[in-house]
């Protein structure tokens, strides 16, 4: 047979091959237009109602293009009157804040700092979150960068909060990171009509749908076993790395491990108390620690929300299915010194059976595509100052979800009940200190309970017998005290220094109800950091435009109390040639303690046919014995990381942004199943190192032996030991290495188009992946081939916005998989998405904020491209589902109403 999966090509080839139709066409477009309209940047075309100041602050940040910062505090109570019309930028900003004590300081042609007058301190450019409250433009794919300032009077909180707030990916307050981060702002969300955070990263052309997210279909016989979607949840996998090696956060902190392999879900976050989400597709250990291997996704809260706001959305695929019903409410208020936002929300998701879709009907059911599930969801998040400075922050998150989906099998079938709970507390004090430092303790509790009741069904006479009662449970702690602020002034700026002291622990409990049986282990590891942000060269005056040089590093040391110590560092660069270009080069090690679940849930031996498993020339009887499940003699993951990349972000042209990132993963003692396509375990030599042959009765007792539970036996016969052709020892197992590198390159540009603004944005990623499981093993593609992520993913498109009304069209691309056992490439996937909004701010009495929005997703009903399961297994359906969804034409629409 021909092996098209071993690697035989280089990352080069491919990328003058892909990025030809897709990546270059952005760069041209965007630059075309750019040059185009180059006379328009300075004036925007504003139409702002009379409203808060808040509200009118993010309105002009959006209609102009600019970022701009300031604390609640400082503008509450307030008011601005209408501003309509094209006006200069600078003019419009200032005739907003009137007669009040503000005035407007610039750090650069689009950034800017609103504050009381008199402040000595300048303003930071860039994406901002947590202490001070940052208005930017939607859809700023790639930070800014930024640079410290001079050192705040002591006692001035305000003005130390407004120059030194926090940033995705490092520690320093106001700090800039030295990998890319990507940003998606609520107003970025609500353009692109997005129902979830799930659906918004998997819109992230870096993040592969496979792991759990909806419609990924649970292992099957020709699929990777590892994408298993229990949870009914949404979970980031930067680069197809897994779930596990991406860490996610809510407004910094940790929440704890579910599912089945370890994912976190995003969804579950409700969308309108998010102000944005930050990614960072690079190795973050020495910053946040173990499981940042492939990067970390944060979640950020909003901070100043005022008022109450119902929200309820209906949507269904014109294929059959996905009826949604979604209701929700947000409610805050924001007073002198703090604030608060509570949001609640319920949905309700039908199912997709296989016979609701024109390429599976043939199949025999009941078998689902997509689960039936709901979700109920409340979140709280706080903060208020006391005395001197002092602030209290504390986030609470509470979800419960219930999912049930079938799995046909030729004489029965599963009918699968999960119900998955989660809860997170987060408290954080923070102290303001002499010199401009401060000193933040806190902590994070969660847990995460999946519990699973799974039925067989024989289906000839419909009855059913409870095969599984079961708990995944997970529950962590972290507790943590650190210290943010100057050490001393260089010719560039003002040196900074993040360092920190906690503890975390882990525990895990896999419990079997019917038969008294229970796996599981704990964990607790000490930790210890620091982060320096050291400016040389370029003169720290708000506006300078000359060259400018950044050098960062970081260093985390962790002792676990069951493997030792490590130390992961990381350094960085940040340069600045010219106002117009940026470049930034990292390079760390990362560390990854082997999950829990994988190392003391539990295990399985499975009895499956020998044809199942690819065997050809066996007799009919012939079986095979799978292990599965966990290993306690895993050991840590370890991983090598590096970025490079160039933004372009011209001064003559400030609706323009542009990125090219290169990056390379080096991934050691990878946690893996390693024979991840149960159809190719007799057939792929490159899984030889984990068969044994014409096993031994006694080999076999050996082997049973070792598992408490009984046999699954799916073969349709009863145990033969003579029957047994072989052992495949599938149980969790460190690889030898994965190797995942490729470029990113990602672009917008925003300019005035009639009465309101367009604003065209895209990103694409090129992805080359292998993995070697031993010494001896050919290197093996991942990326390209069927149930790993695509060479190749794009999201391009526009936004165009004027006065109440915004419509957006954005196209979607995913390339072609590779299919090991035809030898054969599938189809790309193609798609287009779009949504039309309107939003009434005239101030009318009832007629005044209203939100009307209708959004259609793969508007075109493509179906995913299709290939041809192995034969004998007869439950799998013709398409790859953690590339290519089955979901078909789904239309949706929303109604929403703030007072």
């Amino acid at each position: 047979m021909k092996q098209l999966y071993v690697r035989n090509t280089t990352l080069f080839r491919a990328i003058g091959k892909a990025l030809r139709p897709g990546v270059l066409a952005l760069s041209i477009g965007l630059t075309a237009s750019a040059v185009a309209l180059a006379q328009q940047v300075d004036v925007a075309n504003f139409d702002i109602e009379e409203q808060p100041m808040s509200a009118a602050l993010k309105a002009f940040a959006e209609q102009a293009g600019m970022q701009l910062l300031y604390r609640q505090e400082s503008v509450s109570g307030l008011t601005v009157r209408p501003i309509k019309g094209q006006l200069d930028k600078r003019q419009a900003l200032q005739q907003m804040l009137g007669n009040t004590d503000l005035e407007v300081v610039y750090s650069a042609d689009n950034a800017a700092t609103i504050r009381p007058r008199g402040r000595e301190s300048a303003p930071q450019e860039g994406n901002t979150s947590g202490e001070a409250r940052s208005t930017s433009p939607a859809g700023q794919s790639a930070d800014r960068m930024q640079w410290p300032k001079s050192e705040a009077p002591s006692g001035d909180r305000s003005t130390r909060d407004m120059d030194t707030v926090t940033v995705t990916g490092t520690r320093i307050r106001g700090g800039t990171s030295p990998s890319p981060v990507i940003t998606i702002g609520s107003e970025h969300i609500r353009e692109e009509g997005f129902g979830d955070l799930g659906e918004v990263i998997r819109s992230v052309p870096q993040n592969f749908s496979g792991g759990q997210n909806p419609g990924v279909l649970g292992a099957t016989g020709s699929g990777n076993a590892s994408n298993q979607n229990v949870t009914g949840g949404s979970s980031l996998n930067l680069r197809g790395a897994g779930p596990d090696a991406t860490l996610t956060l809510l407004n910094g902190r940790r929440r704890s491990y579910g599912g089945i392999y370890d994912s976190v879900d995003i969804s579950a976050i409700p969308l309108d108390a998010v102000e944005r989400v930050e990614i960072v597709a690079d190795g973050a250990s020495a910053i946040y620690g173990s499981d940042a291997v492939a990067g970390v996704g944060n979640v950020i809260l909003r901070r100043d929300f005022d008022g109450v706001l119902l929200r309820t959305r209906y949507g269904a695929a014109t294929d059959g299915g996905l009826g949604t019903r979604e209701y929700s409410g947000t409610a805050g208020a924001v007073w002198d010194g703090g604030g608060l936002i509570a949001s609640a929300q319920r949905v309700a998701t039908d199912p997709v059976d296989v016979s609701q879709r024109r390429y599976t009907e043939a199949m025999a059911g009941p078998h689902t595509l997509f689960p039936g599930n709901t979700l109920e969801v409340g979140l709280l998040s706080a903060h208020h100052e006391v005395g001197n400075g002092t602030e209290l922050r504390v986030d609470v998150l509470r979800s419960a979800r219930e999912q049930v989906y079938y799995q046909r099998h030729p004489t029965l079938w599963y009918d699968n009940r999960f119900k998955n709970t989660t809860l997170t507390l987060s408290p954080t004090v923070e102290v303001p200190l002499p010199g401009g430092w401060a000193l933040t303790t806190g902590g994070a509790w969660s847990k995460d309970e999946n519990h699973q009741e799974i039925w067989a069904v024989t289906a000839s006479s419909g009855a059913s017998t409870l095969r599984r009662t079961a708990c995944n449970c997970n529950e962590g702690r972290m507790y943590e005290v650190g210290a943010e602020g100057p050490l001393f002034a260089t010719a560039g700026g003002e040196a900074r220094l993040a360092v920190g002291v906690g503890y975390r622990t882990n525990r895990f409990r896999n419990q079997f109800y019917a038969e008294g049986i229970a796996y599981g282990g704990d964990e607790a590891s000490r930790f210890g950091y620091a982060e320096l942000s050291l400016p040389l060269g370029g003169a720290p005056v708000a506006g300078s435009q000359g060259e400018r040089l950044l050098l960062t590093a970081a260093l985390r040391g962790e002792d676990y109390d069951n493997f030792g110590s490590v130390v992961t560092p990381k350094a960085g660069v940040v340069y600045r040639p010219s106002a117009s270009w940026t470049t930034k080069a990292s390079w760390g090690r990362s560390f990854k303690a082997p999950m829990l679940s994988r190392r003391f849930g539990s295990s399985f031996v499975y009895l499956v046919p020998a044809a199942l498993a690819g065997g050809v020339g066996y007799p009919s009887d012939a079986t095979l014995l799978i292990t599965w499940g966990a290993n306690p003699d895993l050991q840590p993951e370890r991983a090598r990381t590096a970025t490079a990349s160039l933004a372009f972000h011209p001064q003559a042209l400030p609706g323009l942004e542009m990125e090219l990132t290169l990056f390379d993963i080096e991934y050691y003692d990878r946690v893996v199943a390693p024979l991840a396509v149960i159809s190719q375990i007799l057939t792929n030599p490159a899984f030889a190192d984990f068969i044994e042959f014409s096993p031994s009765a006694e080999q076999q007792a050996a082997l049973l032996a070792r598992y408490v539970r009984d046999i699954e036996n799916i073969s349709g016969a009863p145990y033969n030991p003579d029957n047994v052709a072989a052992i495949a020892y599938n149980h969790n197992t460190n690889a030898l290495r994965q190797r995942l590198r490729g470029v990113d390159l990602s672009g917008s540009y925003r300019f005035d188009l009639g009465p309101g603004r367009l604003t065209l944005r895209g990103s694409a990623s090129l992805l080359d992946s292998t993995q070697q499981n031993t010494p001896g093993q050919e290197e093996l593609d991942l990326s390209g081939t069927i149930f790993h992520p695509a060479r190749l993913n794009g999201r391009f498109g526009g936004v165009w916005a004027a006065g109440g009304i915004t419509a957006s069209v954005f196209a979607n691309y995913t390339s072609g998989v590779t299919d090991h056992l035809a030898g054969r490439k599938g189809g790309s996937f193609t798609t287009f998405d779009a949504t039309v909004r309107y939003a009434t701010n005239d101030g009318r009495g009832a007629w005044d904020g209203w939100e009307f929005a209708l959004s259609g997703q793969n508007l075109l009903d493509r179906a995913p491209p299709l290939y041809v399961p192995w034969a004998a297994a007869v439950n799998d359906v013709p398409f790859d589902s953690t590339n290519y969804s089955a979901m078909g034409r789904f239309l949706s629409v929303s109604i929403a109403r703030h007072w």
